[in-house]
Formats: structure tokens, C-alpha cells, sequence
């Protein structure tokens, strides 16, 4: 008989079994090790300082990389996982490689193609910052588990009710997806298998019932927690003890950023001059 109990089970590790927990990959870090709110910060605080660098401040953009692949690295996450997931930025990078060919203002010639000027850097500008964000959200998804995010965006003071929005749609969508997991098998092992449309009545007759059985359990789940005294606030374990580490490691990303935004645009300033 198994000796684990509920608060073992509460308070255990999550490694990405369910549908919100997927991106999260379990590592012994420094920064796994970090609140969740402290990570939220200095993922904001980074990406701000990275939109307010000049595009033309090429020096500060790659200083701005290397810090993020520092930070990856210090995680213990593959790069090539990291760099993978970032392709879900690839629709923008083609909108941005369109942005040259179409505006108004200084032209320049690049063998024969004729590009404007301001949409070159406003194309560059959208790859540079778009990379760095979907970099920095990445690192952030892979070291914190989605309820972890949840918990430090309530810890930052975030509406609750936004926060117990979020929390119910990322339960109920593990139960809707196990939800529909069995109805598939059920309907596989009668030997059906859809080919065409004849069969989209058949598909719309399990999205109904899909729904109405989400709904039914929705209201059970409410009232079994209405008659265990809920009142508005969600139970959670107590907040991690933030000592001066955890701060100064948590806020070495953007501290970082913003001594190279400085130091770039003092050298800027001095070559100009």
C-alpha cells in the first residue's frame, strides 16, 4: 500500500504530463530553483529594455542574445530545444521580410532589388526584438511550470478573478482533452474512422455531447467546492522565501540589459562625436 500522502502529492514536482504542463522541462537550477514572480519580472523588465533599444544599436542586440543563451545555459536547457520551440515566431519573420519592399521614403539597392530604407529597419527591428521576446518567453515557459506562472502573476497582484479564470481553463482543458481522448477510442473501437464528410454528423453529434458532458461536470466540480467552504480564493502553498540571492539572481537579466543599453549608447554617443 502506497505511503504518499495528498500533501506529497500537492506540493510534487510536475513534469509536463498534462496538456498545461508541456513546455515546462524539470531541471536542478538556479533559476528553476527561483520564484515564480521573480522570473515574471525579470522576463518583463528584460523584454521593456530590449523594445526601447534603437534598432540601429546593432552592439547592444547581440549583447542582449548572449545574455539569453547565458541564461539558457545557466538553466541546463538544451539550446536546440530552445531555438525549436522559438520557430513559432517564423509567420512574422516572413511578414517582416516583406516590410523592405513596400513603403516610401530612401531607397537602397540591394543587387536587383530596390528596398526602402525605413522598411528595412522596421523589418530588422521586428525579427531582432520578436527573436529576443519569444527567447525570453521560452526560457520562462521551460523553468516555470504554467501553474507556477499563475501563482506569481497573483503574487504581482494581478485581479484573482482573472487569476481563477486562468487556473480553471488550464484544469479544464486536461479535462476536456482526456474527455475527448475517450470518446475517440470509443468510437474507434466500434470500427469507425472519419474519410469524409458523410461522417461530420457524426463528428458534430460528439462535439455536442463533448460539450454538454464539460458543462455537467463543471457544475459538479462547483458545487463539490462550494460545499467545502469555498469563498472566492483558491487554496495554495505558501510563497517561497525570497532572500537577496534569489533577487540578485532574478534581476541579473535586466540589470545586465540595462548597463549594455547604457554602455552602447555612451559609445555610440563618443563615436559620433
Amino acid at each position: 500500500m502506497s505511503t504518499t500522502s495528498p500533501v506529497q502529492l500537492t506540493h510534487g514536482h510536475h513534469h509536463g504530463h498534462d496538456v498545461g504542463e508541456r513546455l515546462y522541462i524539470h531541471k536542478h537550477s538556479s533559476v528553476h530553483a527561483l520564484a515564480s514572480h521573480l522570473k515574471i519580472l525579470a522576463v518583463l523588465s528584460f523584454i521593456l529594455i530590449v523594445v526601447a533599444t534603437e534598432i540601429s544599436n546593432w552592439l547592444a542586440f547581440i549583447s542582449y542574445f548572449l545574455l539569453i543563451v547565458t541564461a539558457v545555459l545557466v538553466a541546463k536547457i538544451n539550446l536546440i530545444t530552445v531555438f525549436k520551440r522559438a520557430l513559432i515566431e517564423i509567420p512574422f519573420v516572413f511578414f517582416a521580410i516583406l516590410m523592405p519592399f513596400f513603403g516610401t521614403g530612401t531607397v537602397v539597392e540591394v543587387g536587383p532589388f530596390k528596398l526602402y530604407e525605413a522598411g528595412l529597419l522596421a523589418g530588422a527591428s521586428i525579427v531582432a526584438k520578436g527573436t529576443l521576446g519569444v527567447l525570453s518567453a521560452v526560457l520562462l515557459s521551460t523553468t516555470t511550470t504554467a501553474r507556477e506562472i499563475l501563482r506569481g502573476l497573483e503574487r504581482l497582484k494581478l485581479p484573482k478573478v482573472m487569476v481563477q479564470i486562468a487556473t480553471f481553463m488550464l484544469r479544464y482543458v486536461n479535462v476536456i482533452s482526456d474527455e475527448m481522448e475517450r470518446m475517440k477510442v470509443a468510437r474507434e473501437s466500434r470500427g469507425f474512422e472519419a474519410t469524409g464528410i458523410k461522417h461530420w454528423k457524426v463528428l458534430a453529434t460528439a462535439a455536442g455531447a463533448l460539450f454538454i458532458r464539460s458543462y455537467e461536470r463543471g457544475e459538479r466540480v462547483h458545487l463539490s467546492m462550494l460545499s467545502r467552504g469555498y469563498e472566492g480564493q483558491l487554496p495554495h502553498e505558501e510563497p517561497k522565501h525570497n532572500n537577496a540571492k534569489s533577487w540578485s539572481i532574478a534581476l541579473s537579466l535586466p540589470v545586465s540589459a540595462a548597463l549594455i543599453l547604457l554602455i552602447s549608447n555612451t559609445l555610440t554617443i563618443t563615436i559620433g562625436k
